[in-house]
C-alpha cells in the first residue's frame, strides 16, 4: 500500500481551521497484506519523502515521521470492514437461499395437497374398492391396485414447510413432497380410469335392464286386457312405456328412473288384475252358495209335500176301517148260542198283513156326490 504526501493548500485557499492532514490511499496490490514496508515510487520527479503531517492550527510540520500506532489501526479497520462486509454479504446470500427454499417447499406441498385432500382421498378409497366384475375393463382394477401399492397405501402425507426450518431441511421436504406428489398423480389417474370403467358398465347394465322391463310391461299390457278391476291402471302402464322409450343420455340414473316408473305401473296393473280375480272368485262362491241354498229349499219342500201326502192317505184308511168283533157267547142257560158273522176276507199284504187301502177301495160305497157340487153330510 502506498501513500502520497500531504500538501498544504495555497495561501489564498487555506482553511480557516488550519492545516489538515490529508492521506490519499492508492490501489492496493495482491501482495499488500504482507505489510506496509514498501512505498510506491515518487510520481513526477517528486522526492521520495514521507508525507508531512501538518498540525492543525498552522503549526510547523513534524519531523516527517508517522506515529507507529497509525498503521495497525488502519489495518485493523480495513480488516474489520472486510469481515463485516463479508458477513453481511453471506447473510444476504443465505437469506435469499432460505427464502427460495421455503418458497419451493411451499409450492411442492401445495401441489401435493391438491392431490391428497379429503375429497380426493375418499375418491381414491372408493376406486380401490371396485371389483373386477363391476367394470367394463378389468385391467383398470389391476392398475389401480398397483398404483396404491406404489404409494404405500392411501393415507394423508405429513410433509410440511416452516420458516423456522433450515434451508437444507426445506429442500429435503420439497423433494419429499414432489416424490409423493408423483405417486399420488399415478393414483389419481388410475382412480379416474377405474371409475370411468365402472360407470360405463353401470350405464350398459341400466340400458339392458330398461329394455327387459319394457318387454315385460308390453306383455302385461296385452295380457291384462279385460282382466283388471280398473282399466285406468292399464292406461298408466301404456304411458310409462312411452316415457321409457324416450330415456337417453350417458347417465345411468335416467334409465334406472325410467325402469322404476315402469315397475310401479306394472305393480298397479298386477294389483288390479288380482283384485278382479278375487272379486270374480267371491261372486262365484256367492252364486254357488245361493244355488245350493235354493236346491236345499226345493228338496225340503218336496220332502214336506211327500210326507203330508203319506199322512193324509194313512188317516183316511184308518177312518174307513170296518169294526171287527171276535165271536163270543151271549149268556143264557139252556139257550142256544149264536155266532157273529165273520168279516169278509181281505187281500193280504206283502208282509202278511191286511192292505186296508186296497180293501177299502174295492168295497167302498159309491158316493152320491158329484164333482164340483155341494154334497150334504149323512
Amino acid at each position: 500500500m502506498s501513500f502520497a504526501r500531504a500538501v498544504a493548500p495555497e495561501e489564498g485557499n487555506r482553511n480557516p481551521r488550519g492545516w489538515e492532514e490529508r492521506m490519499v490511499m492508492a490501489d492496493q496490490d495482491d501482495e499488500g497484506a504482507a505489510g506496509l514496508g514498501s512505498v510506491s515510487a515518487p510520481v513526477g520527479g517528486e522526492a521520495a519523502t514521507l508525507p508531512a503531517i501538518v498540525p492543525e492550527g498552522g503549526g510547523a510540520p513534524s519531523n516527517g515521521r508517522r506515529p507507529r500506532w497509525l498503521v495497525p489501526v488502519v489495518v485493523t479497520v480495513v480488516v474489520v470492514a472486510v469481515v463485516v462486509a463479508g458477513l453481511v454479504g453471506w447473510r444476504v446470500v443465505e437469506n435469499r437461499r432460505h427464502g427460495a427454499a421455503f418458497e419451493s417447499c411451499s409450492r411442492a406441498v401445495k401441489a401435493l395437497k391438491g392431490k391428497t385432500g379429503s375429497a380426493q382421498m375418499d375418491s381414491y378409497r372408493e376406486a380401490a374398492g371396485i371389483k373386477s366384475d363391476q367394470v367394463k375393463d378389468a385391467k383398470t382394477v389391476v392398475a389401480m391396485a398397483r398404483s396404491v401399492k406404489d404409494a404405500e397405501g392411501i393415507r394423508k402425507p405429513t410433509v410440511r414447510c416452516k420458516a423456522s426450518m433450515s434451508t437444507d431441511d426445506l429442500n429435503d421436504e420439497a423433494d419429499q413432497a414432489r416424490k409423493i406428489d408423483g405417486k399420488y398423480a399415478a393414483v389419481d389417474r388410475a382412480a379416474k380410469a377405474v371409475t370411468a370403467s365402472r360407470d360405463a358398465k353401470t350405464l350398459e347394465d341400466a340400458k339392458a335392464a330398461l329394455d327387459t322391463k319394457k318387454g315385460e310391461a308390453s306383455r302385461l299390457l296385452a295380457d291384462s286386457d279385460g282382466k283388471v278391476a280398473d282399466n285406468a291402471t292399464r292406461d298408466g302402464l301404456q304411458q310409462a312405456i312411452d316415457q321409457a322409450g324416450q330415456a337417453k343420455g350417458d347417465k345411468a340414473k335416467a334409465y334406472r328412473d325410467a325402469a322404476a316408473a315402469l315397475q310401479a305401473a306394472i305393480d298397479r296393473v298386477n294389483a288390479s288384475v288380482q283384485a278382479k280375480n278375487q272379486a270374480d272368485q267371491q261372486a262365484a262362491a256367492q252364486a254357488q252358495a245361493q244355488a245350493a241354498q235354493q236346491q236345499a229349499q226345493r228338496q225340503g219342500a218336496a220332502q214336506r209335500r211327500q210326507a203330508s201326502s203319506s199322512n193324509g192317505r194313512r188317516g183316511s184308511a184308518q177312518s174307513r176301517r170296518p169294526a171287527y168283533r171276535p165271536s163270543g157267547n151271549r149268556g143264557g142257560g139252556g139257550g142256544g148260542s149264536s155266532q157273529a158273522p165273520a168279516a169278509p176276507s181281505a187281500p193280504q199284504g206283502g208282509n202278511g198283513g191286511i192292505d186296508w187301502d186296497q180293501w177299502i177301495e174295492q168295497h167302498k160305497t159309491p158316493s152320491p156326490c158329484k164333482k164340483g157340487e155341494a154334497c150334504g153330510i149323512g
